[in-house]
């Protein structure tokens, strides 16, 4: 059964990337990037790693798409053409090929030197949220201060860009 969930999950994951990237209306990227953190959510809990599901879930899904909503919608964002081909988009195949390159080299790496048996033996840590919140308040408090720091930022950013300056075409 769990493999045909982490297999359900999985396609729910590509099938939604591909939603993102390929779709003309940011509304509809934003709904599908949604459901991909739903499938992400949901291979969290497959490998029993539950706090992080509910925190996935909880500030991504809760929080941040919530906010790319609103910020889309704020911005009255339209679809535009796109081309089919152009340096961009073979700038962007090129560091994605290699980012590809780059995973795979790294899985043969890590499991070239485990026989099956070995492979199989290894037991994952689960989720303890003691641990979670000694690493958070301890070794990471300043990259979490620093981000909650950016967000504020980029709040602030989009607030200035939303406002309606009347006033500017009289200047000119």
């Amino acid at each position: 059964m769990a493999d045909i969930l982490f297999h359900i999950f999985a396609f729910m994951v590509i099938g939604s990337s591909f939603a993102v990237v390929y779709n003309h209306n940011a509304v509809n990227s934003a709904l599908a990037f949604l459901v991909g953190l739903i499938g992400v959510s949901g291979l969290f809990v497959l490998l029993d790693s539950f706090l992080l599901a509910v925190l996935l879930i909880l500030v991504y899904v809760g929080a941040v798409v919530a906010l790319f909503l609103f910020i889309i919608m704020l911005l009255d964002m339209q679809g535009g053409e796109r081309k089919p081909f152009s340096k961009a988009t073979a700038a962007a195949a090129l560091v994605g090929s290699a980012l590809l390159a780059v995973c795979v080299m790294t899985l043969i790496r890590s499991f070239g030197g485990l026989n099956a048996a070995e492979a199989g033996s290894v037991v994952p840590v689960g989720a303890n949220l003691k641990h979670y919140a000694d690493l958070l308040f301890t070794s990471y408090l300043l990259p979490v201060q620093v981000v909650g720091f950016l967000l504020l930022i980029a709040m602030l950013g989009v607030i200035v860009l939303s406002k309606k300056f009347e006033g500017l075409e009289d200047v000119k």
